[in-house]
């Protein structure tokens, strides 16, 4: 017995009904997954499969909170996810992806969901993940500031710290060594 069989669809067997099949995706979930974006949440999902005449359509929905480390301070933090979305399945010789069609070897006849449902939650997460304002991890927010520096319009190239809510340098703000590299580019 594998440790996904419990995510195994069994498609060639499916008649004209829709079937539905929920999932407790919890740390063990994410502890067989084995990957280190995600490795504790709690979410719930609903997969309702449906025969159509050369395919079949899974429909996913899950909702739920992760638990992932705050870009800023590093402290874990909740992030909720809500996904909906289709996938189309055919049967074939052997398994592949095309475009957003996934075949399955007729022989076989099933799928088995369990990477795709990690794939849409980690594809479901914000490129830039922290607290809220002010509920950073106060000491680490401290040290960051500390370290975190911009320069100053001054001719000593004095250092200020910046807020915590601000990490890009403006253009104006950049050193002027680097204008001699701009100009060799624009001259090519």
């Amino acid at each position: 017995m594998s440790k996904f069989e419990q995510y195994n669809v069994v498609l060639k067997d499916l008649k004209d009904e829709i079937r539905v099949f929920e999932y407790d995706l919890d740390e063990a979930y994410f502890k067989k997954i084995d990957s280190p974006e995600v490795q504790k949440g709690k979410l719930k999902a609903i997969v309702k499969v449906q025969k159509k005449i050369s395919s079949f359509e899974l429909t996913f929905s899950i909702e739920g909170t992760i638990f992932i480390p705050c870009d800023r301070c590093l402290d874990d933090m909740q992030q909720n996810i809500s996904y909906k979305d289709k996938l189309q399945v055919k049967f074939g010789a052997t398994f592949s992806e095309e475009n957003d069609i996934v075949i399955v070897p007729e022989a076989e006849g099933t799928i088995n969901i369990a990477w795709f449902l990690y794939e849409f939650i980690i594809l479901n997460i914000p490129i830039k993940h922290v607290h809220a304002a002010g509920a950073c991890n106060k000491t680490m927010v401290t040290k960051l500031k500390r370290h975190i520096a911009h320069p100053k319009d001054n001719e000593a190239g004095d250092f200020e710290a910046i807020d915590d809510d601000v990490f890009e340098i403006e253009d104006s703000q950049i050193d002027s060594q680097w204008d001699g590299l701009q100009n060799m580019i624009e001259n090519n």
